[in-house]
């Protein structure tokens, strides 16, 4: 079975970015902005950036101040058993994918507040996303591929640049198997 991570994952690699960038860790940090006194989200912004903290490492320090996200702190079946509470008849077709992703390889599976990420150990190659209440998107990153059939332009993000639209687990078929494995080794 792949590995499912959730937003923890994300939080220790942000830690440790801050740490390789400036040499100090996550509560030397959070001591000095104790100490700044900071009550504004937007003024801790702009003193990291002036600091050199950007990106991850930023938003880390940022929630750390003023507060985690309730969607940051749940488990990864918590956020996924949430993107489908008001369409269960959609998790089966989220399963498939999720049991054909994890026949490819080295596959983990991040888990977002609104869609699930299919990682290889380089990047992102897939996104799982209840779209609407009847449709599963499969968003797959193809470098040079044109839409074509049921491989449609994504809507999803822009590092997923086509799509195929599942209303059934029976749409996981052996085509989208072959466009979900040309993703993966695309991108390992």
């Amino acid at each position: 079975m792949a590995e499912i991570r959730d937003w923890k994952g994300m939080n220790d690699m942000s830690a440790r970015l801050l740490l390789e960038r400036t040499g100090e860790g996550l509560d030397a940090w959070n001591q000095r902005i104790r100490r700044e006194g900071f009550t504004s989200e937007q003024a801790l912004r702009a003193w990291l950036k002036r600091l050199g903290v950007t990106g991850y490492a930023q938003s880390l320090l940022v929630m750390e101040q003023f507060g985690y996200p309730d969607f940051f702190l749940a488990s990864a079946e918590d956020l996924i058993d949430g993107q489908y509470a008001d369409r269960p008849q959609l998790r089966p077709i989220f399963d498939a994918v999720i049991t054909a992703a994890a026949a490819l390889g080295n596959v983990i599976i991040q888990a977002r507040k609104t869609y699930v990420s299919l990682v290889t150990p380089r990047r992102t190659f897939a996104r799982v996303q209840p779209t609407t209440k009847n449709r599963v998107d499969l968003g797959l990153r193809l470098a040079g591929q044109k839409p074509f059939g049921r491989l449609q332009p994504s809507k999803i993000h822009e590092s997923t640049p086509l799509q195929i639209s599942l209303t059934s687990p029976e749409d996981v078929d052996a085509e989208v198997l072959d466009w979900l494995q040309q993703a993966y080794d695309q991108n390992s």
